[in-house]
Formats: structure tokens, sequence, C-alpha cells
């Protein structure tokens, strides 16, 4: 039987023609989003208006996290000409402000990095005064994949830290706690003008306290922007949905969040790690 999701969760399937022309020119060019591959709330409203999270490095990923909805298995060579295509299709599309992601690829010896940095790159070239915004995988935590980023220029860098340390090992069993940490807190040492960025979800097995603590951690390493939403079981064979948190309650975290020092926070039940990204230059 179906899990029945509360009133607050319930979107509003929108469409439009620019909502039309995005799915087309993507279908086109061949690129994936994220927004599609992980199945996204709000893909509707985002689509709407011109945003796209797009996916580089391929749609399959090296690792298997029990709460993500996104291939997993043997990845296919790299797409050489990627960073041009993603850079012309944000020419064609018009948009101010992009943000790249990719699959984790822990078969290529830098993680995929010079793919970001060569993406970025790109954007910027045919696309002048457009902000760019990586959510980079944690590269193994090794320093010169970060620093391949850094040099080419991105205005945000986010790295999701997903749930809180307790659930590590059984949600995502191939990452770690502490190495996400390492590499937020690395980011700023690295380029202390850098804008970091992180974000979790909750409702997947977590408590209140370790919540707070992540929220204390991921301050500790210097991240300057912050996302929190509910987490949905995409499909019957992704872990649980353990609570619904209520709008209130995410409203409390915010609060808890910005008082610890945060820059700019989006909390709520459908919020997502790219949601309103371009905000924070409002």
């Amino acid at each position: 039987m179906r899990r029945r999701h509360p009133d607050w969760l319930k979107v509003k399937i929108g469409g439009g023609e620019r909502f039309v022309k995005m799915k087309a020119l993507l279908r086109d060019s061949k690129l994936h989003t994220i927004c599609e591959e992980a199945k996204c709330p709000n893909i509707a409203e985002c689509f709407g208006a011109g945003t796209a999270v797009f996916l580089i490095l391929g749609d399959v990923c090296t690792r298997n996290c029990h709460y993500c909805n996104v291939k997993h298995g043997k990845p296919l060579p790299i797409n050489s000409s990627e960073p041009f295509d993603v850079a012309e299709s944000v020419k064609k599309l018009g948009l101010k402000y992009v943000v790249i992601t990719s699959v984790t690829r822990d078969d290529l010896y830098d993680g995929g990095s010079k793919v970001f940095s060569n993406t970025v790159s790109m954007i910027k070239k045919l696309n002048p005064g457009c902000k760019v915004e990586v959510l980079i995988p944690d590269f193994k935590g090794h320093i010169n994949s970060l620093k391949k980023v850094l040099n080419s220029d991105p205005d945000v860098v986010n790295h999701n830290i997903e749930v809180v340390e307790n659930l590590f090992p059984f949600i995502r069993p191939e990452g770690d706690y502490k190495r996400s940490l390492f590499v937020l807190k690395n980011l700023k040492a690295l380029d202390k003008k850098v804008l970091t960025k992180s974000g979790f979800m909750i409702g997947i097995g977590e408590n209140w306290d370790q919540i707070l603590k992540t929220l204390v951690d991921l301050r500790n390493s210097d991240v300057d922007f912050l996302t929190i939403g509910q987490y949905l079981q995409p499909t019957k064979n992704h872990t649980a949905i353990k609570k619904y948190y209520t709008p209130k309650e995410f409203e409390e975290l915010k609060k808890i969040a910005i008082n610890l020092g945060f820059k700019h926070v989006e909390s709520g039940p459908l919020i997502r790690s790219s949601y309103h990204a371009a905000d924070v230059f409002c």
C-alpha cells in the first residue's frame, strides 16, 4: 500500500512554455539533469522558471546510497564534448545562474574534477556574467581534485552532507561523514573568497539532537549556505520514511541555523539542495 504524504507535501504539477522548451532542449542535447534523475518534487516549478541542475559525467553512479534514485553500476566513458554542450545549452536558455552536479565517479583518477573545471570555465566563457554553482562529490577527499574545481572560479561550491553522522553506515555506506566535513573545511582553506554550501535530509531515522549536531558541525566547517529538506522515498526499494517533519519544525531549524551564523538558510519539507539557489545573490 502506497504511503500517503501529509498535505503540506503536495505540489502542483505545472508546465508551461518554458517547461516544454527546457525538456525539449535537454533531450535534443542528450544532457542529463539531477532534477529528472532524482525525481525532484520541484521540477515543474524550476523548469518553468528556466532553472535546471545539469548532471555531468554521465547518469550512472559508482556508489549506491540507499536514499538516491540515480542509477548505479559501471559508468560509460566520459563525453569529451560535455563541457561545451552544457555551456551552449545555458546560452540557448539565457540562464543567469547555473548549477552543475555529477554522479560520483570513483572509477576516475581525479573523480571527474577536471570535467567540472572545464564545464565551469566553458560556461563562463560563452555566458559572461552567468554565475555558476557546483555541487560536487567528495572526490575521496583528494585536495588536488578540490583545487582543480576551485581553479575554474565557481561562485558557489556545494557538497551535501546528506544525512546525520549516525546514519552514514546504513544510508551512505561508501561515504564518510568526517571526510565530507574535511572537504567543506578545505574548500575555504584553499580559497577564502569562495562561498560554500551544504545540505541534508531529515525524516530518515535521525533524532533532533543529531540534527543539531550536524548543524554545528557544518557551521564549524565554515559552510556559508545551508539547505534542509524532508526525505521522500523514491521507490519501495529505497530506505523508508521514518518521520514527516512539520513546516513549523523546519522553521525552527532555520532559526537555529541562522543563529549559528549561516548566511542563508532554506529549510522546508520540499527544499532540495539547489532550490532557489540564485536567491543568495538577490
